[in-house]
């Protein structure tokens, strides 16, 4: 790796320090959190993020602000602070208006990266920078888990949002220190319809997944929830087609480039991990792992693909989007498939082989999607492309989750009653122990966790080859031009 992209100035700024921290930032508070034994035993099904997570899709969407600079001090800042205080002092089913606040400050995050990597760095150091870009995310993954583990073992789990804000320091200050201000086009307003009304979306369709799994497709809170959805798309639709300013352009969707990514976006964040929070359950609630022990299975994941993630950003360089993020995708889905091979006697040993290839195909993704999303669109709309891509990615983990946790409810129920399946997937197996045999539990848990794996898996892989169809080098590229204009997205003032 060419470690002058750190030192040398590439137009004008060196973005990158600033860009992997606040990476960091995000996913070492999101992913110690997730992991946290204490989290995973707090609740039931709905305590995993549902609705309220789909809010993360908000910012996400709104993209391009008027102050790129001040967006990441806000990002840095701003909703760190409330959001931890606001667990610090609630109870933990009185959390998620600070889980809100942390949920806006990241995706203000994740709708700035890119426009910024895709402004400062082109060509061979552009692919360096994502792949530092995802290396970093792949640490920070590796170590979330462990360091959430220690905290909840000490301390107590509260103060594993505590770990956001000495890295939101420096985050702040090396923004004020290396990134010049940059300013979108004058005259653009929020799409705040738009937001809203996608928001109502995400959320309400989050929420009828989750509802349905628990009192079934034929429920009419779950069928209502889904009526809202509907509608709530279709608004969404219908508003950006007549706004001036749209946060989506509806003209991309006819690129089958662009939809080739979005899709796989989506099904990298949710066949990825959408299972990941219930073999963590299964890994200490079932098999009676310690928190940091649970943690350091998932090294074999996050580790590799931050492995991979260095590497390719140097030697991929050149290798056209659609086989790194295709071929990721389809080495993801045979990875998640290895993992469904689970029994009542399986350790946590027969995750490896799986949990390993899937780094693979995540470290070969996580960077690729990213350059390949840039690549889609005219240099100006890199801040629509960063933010959608981000958006498909958030909402493809709210959904996998919520769905992949319906499909291993509905396998347990095959050999356990309704509320022992629905408190065995909340981590109540310490109580159920005391009126069902460890063999049921285990053999219900295991079952659960393989038919959901192998509809990840097949997510993936259906996204991989579509993929592979659908992104397509441009036989005329974009042309970039060599010093950006005064008033486009990332032009420094």
């Amino acid at each position: 790796m060419d470690l002058r992209i750190f030192t040398e100035p590439q137009q004008g700024a060196t973005y990158d320090t600033l860009l992997t921290v606040a990476k960091a930032t995000e996913d070492l508070g999101f992913d110690a959190f997730f992991r946290s034994d204490h989290y995973l035993r707090m609740g039931s099904s709905d305590g995993l993020p549902g609705p309220t997570d789909a809010w993360v899709t908000l910012a996400g969407l709104a993209r391009e602000t008027k102050r790129i600079r001040l967006g990441t001090l806000m990002t840095a800042g701003t909703f760190r602070l409330p959001g931890v205080l606001a667990i610090q002092v609630a109870q933990v089913d009185q959390m998620s208006g600070g889980r809100v606040e942390l949920g806006l400050g990241g995706a203000a995050m994740f709708a700035t990266t890119l426009p910024i990597i895709g402004s400062v760095y082109q060509g061979r150091q552009r692919s360096v920078a994502l792949g530092v870009f995802g290396a970093v995310s792949g640490g920070a993954a590796a170590i979330g888990p462990v360091l959430g583990g220690l905290l909840t073992e000490g301390p107590g789990w509260r103060w594993i949002f505590w770990v956001n804000l000495p890295v939101s320091v420096v985050a702040v200050w090396l923004t004020l220190r290396a990134v010049p201000e940059s300013r979108g086009p004058k005259g653009r307003k929020i799409d705040w319809a738009g937001t809203v009304s996608f928001a109502a979306f995400a959320g309400g369709a989050t929420y009828a997944v989750i509802r349905a799994g628990e009192e079934g497709w034929g429920e009419r809170g779950a069928l209502l929830a889904f009526a809202v959805a509907a509608v709530a798309l279709v608004a969404f639709v219908l508003v950006e087609r007549r706004s001036a300013h749209p946060m989506l352009d509806l003209g991309l969707l006819r690129r089958p480039a662009f939809v080739g990514v979005m899709l796989g976006a989506f099904a990298f964040n949710a066949a990825a991990f959408g299972v990941l929070p219930y073999l963590s359950l299964w890994l200490q609630t079932l098999l009676g792992m310690s928190p940091v022990r649970g943690g350091l299975v998932f090294l074999s994941l996050s580790g590799v693909s931050m492995l991979v993630s260095i590497a390719g950003g140097k030697l991929l360089h050149g290798v056209p989007a659609r086989i790194t993020v295709g071929g990721g995708l389809v080495l993801i889905g045979v990875g998640v498939c290895c993992q469904g091979v689970l029994d009542a006697g399986s350790s946590w040993g027969a995750l490896v082989p799986g949990l390993v290839l899937t780094g693979v195909g995540v470290g070969l993704v996580a960077p690729g999607i990213a350059g390949a999303a840039l690549a889609t669109v005219e240099p100006a709309r890199a801040g629509m492309a960063g933010g959608s891509l981000n958006t498909f990615r958030q909402l493809g983990y709210a959904l996998g989750i919520a769905v992949f946790g319906t499909v291993l409810i509905s396998r347990m129920q095959d050999t356990l009653p309704r509320g022992a399946a629905h408190a065995l997937a909340g981590g109540g197996a310490g109580a159920l122990r005391q009126r069902l045999p460890e063999q049921s539990l285990r053999t219900a848990f295991a079952q659960g966790l393989n038919s959901a794996s192998v509809l990840a898996g097949c997510v993936a892989l259906g996204a991989g080859f579509l993929v592979l169809v659908l992104v397509r080098s441009p036989k005329t590229p974009v042309p970039e031009p060599t010093t950006p204009p005064k008033e486009s997205l990332g032009a420094p003032r």
